[in-house]
This record gives C-alpha cells, structure tokens and sequence, in this order.
C-alpha cells in the first residue's frame, strides 16, 4: 500500500514539475518569457509632443515665445486677482449678515436724507435757533441761519412722517475742527430729539438714523445710499433729498447723474436760504455747481482739498463695506460717468 506523502499541494515543500517558462526545442533549454514594455498614457505622450514643439519654437524665436509667456502670466495674474477681490466682497457681506443676522429695518424701501450743513456746540437744547449755538463758518454768519438747519431738520421729518415705508437718515461728518468730534448728522438727530420729532416721534423716531462721515453734497447723497443698504439689505427705490433750494440742480442733476439713479425715483424738497444770505449763497453755489461739472466725483483739485479739510479728525470712511456692489463706484475717479453697472440700473 502506497502511503501518500506527507505534505500537499499548497505545504512549503510543494514544487512544480516544469519550471514556468517556454522550452525552446532546438537548444533544450527554456527561455524566460519577456516582459511586455510598459504603455506610456496617451496625455504623457501629448504632454512631451507639447514640450518638444514649444522647445523648438523657443529656439527658432525666444523673444517671441518670452513675450507670450508673460502676457499669459500677467493674464492669468489679473484674473485672479478680480476673482480674489469678488470673493473677499462676497465673504465680508455674508458675514456681515451672519453677524447681523437680519437686517433691522429690512421692511423700508425709500430713502430720505437730510443733507447737514453745520454742527450743534451749546450744551443748551434750548437755543436751537440762535446762531451761536451752532459752529458757522465766515460765511454763514447770517441773521436767520440756524433757522434754517432747523427747517431742513422739520421738512424731512414730515416727508417721513407720510411714508411708512420711508428711512429717514440725518447726514453729515465730523467736519469742523473747532467744533470737537461732533457730527452734522448727530446735531440734527439731537435737535429734532430736543424738539421731540415736532410732534410725529412715535411714528418718526424709530426710523431715524445717521450717516456721520459725509464730507461734502455727493458724499451725502452716496454714503447715505450705502447706509441704507447696511440697514435693509437693499437700495432706495426711491430718494428724497431735503437741502436749500438753491441747491436742487446740484443734486438733482449732477449728483444723480453721477450714481445714474433714475430720474423718476428722485425727488427734492428744498427750503429757502435766509434773506440776509440769499444773494452771497447764490454766487458760491454757481462757483461749487461748475466744480462739480468739470469733476462730477470730487475727486480732483479744489473739491478734493475741501473734502480733505472737512475730515481735521481723520477718521476712517467704513464704505463700501456695507454695500459691495458699490465698490467699483467707491473707486472711479474721472470726469466722465462711471461706466460699470449699478443696482438701480439693472
């Protein structure tokens, strides 16, 4: 009886009868099979095709190639710059409004502003009207001035008071040095407090507010726009400015020319001057209206000194964090319209 040996197929011991290999007859040896060569990828192949032609080209015109491969570079640069400079807008904005969380009068859709022009220094509420308690420069001292600060304080008051769907902002920086660190658009909000909203504050005084770095008529016309946006979440749909009336076509034209808001969704209420300063006002209006033609954003010459003399605190302008797509009109400076698009003109 033939005992079966001790290890199987699979022990350590196991071997195999015939070597793996293919037997060549004619020599009686085996030959060991060959390895196939490894397949180079069809994207290998282009890649170095690519790189030998560019090669060539280089070698029969290296200027040429250069020149093209730094115009890409600077391409490629630009483009993601743009797209690096949305994405920081579009992120500080979410943000903005994860912090926020909402907005807190997101239900009012139309702007009133009231467009400062001095600031309150008495420690009194009680001598709104006289013209020493208010800071005035040489040419606004005029019998009957400060009347008139608080006219525009009580007509945009009013307008607000007959639209419930309005906001009303007092605007105006901290512009006069001597005056200390007060704003025009916090004297008017302190006056028309002091005046307990000339009998409309339930209705009015919740949805008044400031906008305290305007340094000049465009400023307050623009940056109250993007504090209306920091506020609701959205634009004006319609504006409403409250100023002298010798200043209507300033606004009226070339400011809202300047934004390109539809003319048919701006209005003007203007109050008269004092008497006494009526005919000086009308000359120095003339002088700033042709400034504002030649250079429709203040950013040149005369305008741009005066802007920089009304800032003696040299405080930090937050705009355009709260209205991103306002950025590119934040920047322009020229003496043509701005030329990108804008929310109101889409």
């Amino acid at each position: 009886m033939i005992n079966n040996p001790p290890y199987g197929v699979g022990s350590p011991k196991s071997f195999h009868a015939y070597p793996r290999a293919d037997f060549d007859l004619e020599s009686g040896t085996f030959r060991k099979p060959r390895r196939p060569k490894p397949s180079i990828p069809n994207s290998l192949k282009m890649f170095k095709s690519f790189s030998n032609r560019l090669y060539y080209y280089y070698k029969l015109h290296p200027i040429l190639v250069f020149l093209l491969s730094l115009t890409l570079g600077v391409t490629i640069l630009i483009i993601f710059s743009v797209y690096e400079r949305r994405f920081r807008l579009m992120s500080g904005q979410k943000e903005l409004e994860l912090i926020s969380g909402s907005y807190p009068y997101e239900n009012l859709r139309n702007l009133v502003m009231v467009a400062g022009h001095s600031v309150y220094t008495s420690s009194s509420c009680g001598r709104i009207d006289q013209e020493d308690s208010w800071f005035l420069e040489s040419y606004q001292k005029h019998p009957g001035q400060a009347a008139t600060f608080l006219m525009h304080i009580k007509e945009g008051v009013d307008i607000v008071a007959k639209d419930e769907e309005a906001l009303l902002l007092f605007s105006g920086g901290e512009t006069r040095k001597d005056a200390g660190p007060r704003s025009e658009a916090q004297s008017y909000w302190a006056v028309a407090e002091s005046k307990e909203w000339f009998g409309k504050q339930e209705g009015v005084r919740w949805r008044a507010l400031t906008e305290e770095h305007a340094r000049d008529s465009f400023e307050n016309l623009l940056f109250s726009v993007c504090r209306f946006r920091e506020l609701t979440g959205a634009y004006p749909y319609n504006i409403t400015v409250v100023s002298y009336d010798f200043k209507e076509e300033r606004f009226s034209q070339l400011h809202r020319s300047a934004m390109k808001f539809p003319e048919t969704r701006f209005f003007y209420s203007g109050t008269p001057a004092s008497t006494t300063s009526k005919e000086s006002a009308l000359k120095g209006e003339a002088l700033v209206r042709t400034q504002f033609q030649d250079d429709p954003y203040g950013c040149l010459g005369s305008l741009w000194r005066k802007k920089l003399g009304r800032d003696p605190f040299h405080r930090s302008i937050p705009y355009p964090n709260g209205c991103p797509e306002l950025a590119g009109l934040f920047r322009y400076c020229g003496v043509t319209p701005y030329p990108g698009s804008l929310p109101w003109s889409q």
